[in-house]
């Protein structure tokens, strides 16, 4: 029996889209003479969903594309995911579910068991968790259909009473497919592998599992589906942050005649999980899932061009570079916006920047914008001493600016901010905090310093008095980020140990880091929730990213 895999990018709520693409998808693999394609969760309508399913004309129009679908799957079967109407009315209304479609006709459903409510998922939000389990039918094979957190618990998880598969085990499954919508991110592109790897180990049985592809919105999915056969050998893996279709015949004993791939280094090479932040870590998949996320937000909000500011810094040179790869140079446009306290080499380095790049670029000066504040606000500032108020008047002159031109001329304001500033609240609302896509707020000072040095790798595109000079803000004389927080390098570890470990203060200080520089850094972090709340989508790259994946109250004391 001949299975492909149908690893593709499916645009949320748009049905025609991605009902075409399925059809196409099938006609891809009837093309490759297979006998079975697998589509990934909830392809149909696109995941995540999210309040869209509590649309009933949503659901319909779910069972509408499948009854479109399924006309196409005459002389070969087809495995898609689409939320399913639950007939009882125990419990929520709906599963997350799995269709089988052969022979123009519904031939089989299955449910997915354990819903995730952690991080970025909520589904038990929505679906209710299977409660019968039974394999499926198809030209005398039987298959152990799983939708994707249900290959994660291999029942040594006490959460869960059992393992989904344990149950299909008992009607003697001859394979697995597991149909996904498992985002990426730096360690659990590991993680997954060494997951579906340990399932074959236990059942004995080959797996073919199929992931999406695509972002929506912060989330980046991937892709690299994956084929074992049943002794673990790694078969075929589809390509990372891309569409494919592709698969293999499987044997009648459960191995297959495809070669291990060589562009997947072994499990046994993998890092566990670090607990400790690692610059270096997957930073060529990090490149690729930014500039991805980037690309594909675009494309699916139909916006074409992209502004930012570009201030001779490191976070705004990263920026423009991912923009300008992900939209081509001539669709980015840089603005400097040099004020009295900038440094000439800011501006000269901004302007190198953007002559490597090729992307256009304008200079305007805020000093008479910025002068003509001050004044406005002479009565009421009165004598009173420079202070972070006038330092905020110049980052939120430059918001002005940016969002005007913006509105003139249909760009999309890149936010530039990274994680380590959007953690300690090192940021202005409405000034350097505007923007409509958060490029790197899930990223550490220290990974983008990783990140421009890869962008570098073959030839210097970041010019290097960039990545060299100290960090600065510029918005008053001589400052620099040292002035205000931490080193970056001791600065990003606390903040990993906080946000992605979830450490508290005592676990963090016994890892031998200053007690107070520990306290001074977890207040920053609590007491700047407020701000976060007001930011714009930030692409997820990490474990846990700030936004949909990490809920903390804004009026909450803890540590604070």
């Amino acid at each position: 029996m001949k299975i492909v895999l149908a690893q593709q990018n499916y645009h949320i709520g748009n049905f025609e889209s991605n009902t075409q693409k399925i059809i196409d998808g099938i006609n891809e693999a009837k093309r490759q003479k297979a006998d079975l394609v697998v589509f990934s969760e909830l392809c149909i309508c696109g995941y995540p969903p999210r309040d869209f399913v509590e649309f009933n004309d949503f659901i319909n129009k779910c069972y509408e594309a499948i009854d479109r679908i399924k006309e196409h799957a005459d002389t070969i079967g087809v495995l898609v995911g689409s939320p399913a109407r639950n007939p009882t009315i125990e419990g929520k209304d709906l599963f997350n579910a799995a269709f089988l479609l052969y022979d123009k006709q519904v031939k089989g459903e299955v449910h997915k068991t354990l819903l995730p409510t952690y991080d970025i998922f909520d589904e038990y939000r929505y679906f209710e968790p299977a409660y019968e389990w039974k394999v499926l039918e198809f030209k005398g094979k039987r298959l152990a259909v799983t939708i994707c957190e249900d290959i994660w618990n291999l029942g040594d998880n006490p959460l869960y009473r059992s393992a989904p598969m344990d149950k299909l085990m008992e009607q003697n499954p001859d394979l697995m497919i597991n149909l996904s919508a498992s985002p990426f991110d730096y360690i659990h592109e590991e993680e997954r592998q060494s997951i579906i790897k340990a399932n074959v180990l236990k059942y004995k049985l080959p797996m073919f599992y199929c992931n999406a592809t695509g972002s929506q919105t912060e989330i980046v999915f991937d892709g690299a589906s994956l084929i074992f056969d049943k002794n673990g050998k790694l078969c075929k893996a589809l390509p990372l942050f891309d569409e494919a279709i592709d698969g293999v015949i499987l044997n009648e004993d459960g191995t297959t005649n495809c070669e291990t791939p060589s562009d997947i280094k072994p499990i046994s090479q993998y890092k566990p999980n670090p607990t400790e932040l690692d610059y270096e870590r997957n930073i060529s998949f990090i490149h690729r899932a930014l500039v991805f996320g980037i690309r594909d937000y675009f494309t699916k909000m139909n916006f074409k061009q992209a502004i930012l500011g570009s201030s001779g810094g490191i976070d705004s040179a990263v920026t423009l570079a991912l923009a300008c790869e992900a939209l081509g140079k001539d669709n980015v446009r840089a603005i400097l916006m040099p004020s009295p306290y900038s440094t000439s080499h800011s501006v000269d380095d901004a302007v190198n920047l953007s002559k490597k790049l090729q992307n256009p670029y304008d200079i305007i000066r805020i000093d008479q914008v910025y002068e003509s504040l001050l004044g406005t606000l002479k009565p009421v500032f009165n004598d009173l001493p420079f202070s972070i108020a006038e330092e905020n008047l110049q980052s939120r002159t430059r918001g002005n600016l940016l969002m005007a031109i913006a509105n003139k001329f249909n760009y999309i304001l890149l936010n530039t901010s990274n994680k380590s500033e959007l953690a300690t609240g090192y940021g202005t609302l409405y000034g350097d905090m505007a923007g409509g896509l958060g490029v790197l707020g899930d990223c550490y000072k220290m990974q983008i310093y990783t990140l421009a040095k890869y962008i570098n790798r073959n030839e210097e595109i970041i010019p290097d008095n960039i990545i060299t000079k100290p960090p600065s803000a510029e918005l008053r004389p001589d400052q620099k980020d040292i002035d205000s927080l931490p080193d970056y390098p001791v600065l990003d570890q606390v903040l990993y140990q906080y946000i992605e470990r979830r450490q508290g203060p005592n676990e963090i200080k016994a890892k031998g880091f200053d007690a107070q520089l520990v306290d001074r850094i977890i207040k920053l972090v609590n007491t700047n929730e407020y701000k976060r709340n007001q930011f714009c989508p930030i692409i997820r790259i990490s474990p846990k990213a700030f936004g949909v994946g990490r809920r903390m109250p804004i009026v909450g004391k803890y540590l604070s």
